[in-house]
């Protein structure tokens, strides 16, 4: 088993700067210190602005909740991210994502039955993860979707989920117990 290298802080043991981070993040939309932010915690200055992005990106970006949501479990599965995974698959399936298609990406496959806009999402993100870039047809695709300022808000949901995803990563932070989404299989070797 794991052990979890940056557990939640202690009220007692945070500084006044912590102390009012978590109350920010706390009277948002999240309701408390969880998942990415315990860790975060230990840069309360990074946690307050990082926060603010995730909140604009999760709740009010050009993207909708359901291709939001399908964009962060594609950068779950690639960074094999367990709490991301186990938070985000209800989120995505109450936005109306297919569990076939849910269950295509836990298993590193490109799902067979995708809309059109989950399609081009699932080619931008996996093309600018592993390519660093984006061709121009797959550019010209999503900016038909979703706009200039959608490719914006979609690059930055990658981006902020990766950096997300590293930082649960490296904290160790598992999965909120009582979870009911099944564990994210190992990556391929």
């Amino acid at each position: 088993m794991v052990t979890e290298r940056m557990p939640p802080l202690p009220i007692a043991a945070m500084t006044e700067r912590q102390r009012a981070a978590a109350d920010e993040l706390t009277a948002g939309p999240r309701k408390g210190v969880k998942g990415p932010f315990i860790a975060l915690m230990r840069s309360p200055e990074l946690m307050a602005r990082l926060q603010k992005v995730g909140e604009y990106l999760r709740f009010e970006s050009a993207i909708p909740p359901r291709l939001s949501e399908f964009a962060t479990l594609i950068v779950a599965r690639q960074w094999a991210q367990q709490f991301e995974w186990a938070i985000h698959v209800p989120l995505a399936l109450k936005a109306g994502c297919a569990s076939e298609t849910i269950a295509a990406l836990a298993e590193s496959r490109r799902p067979e039955r995708m809309s059109r806009d989950e399609a081009i999402v699932y080619d931008f993100a996996i093309e600018l993860a592993r390519h660093r870039g984006v061709a121009d047809a797959t550019y010209d695709a999503a900016c038909g979707a979703f706009g200039e300022e959608g490719i914006v808000d979609l690059v930055a949901i990658l981006g902020y989920f990766a950096t997300v995803s590293m930082i649960l990563n490296v904290a160790q932070t598992p999965a909120e117990p009582g979870s009911e989404v099944d564990a994210l299989p190992p990556l391929p070797r």
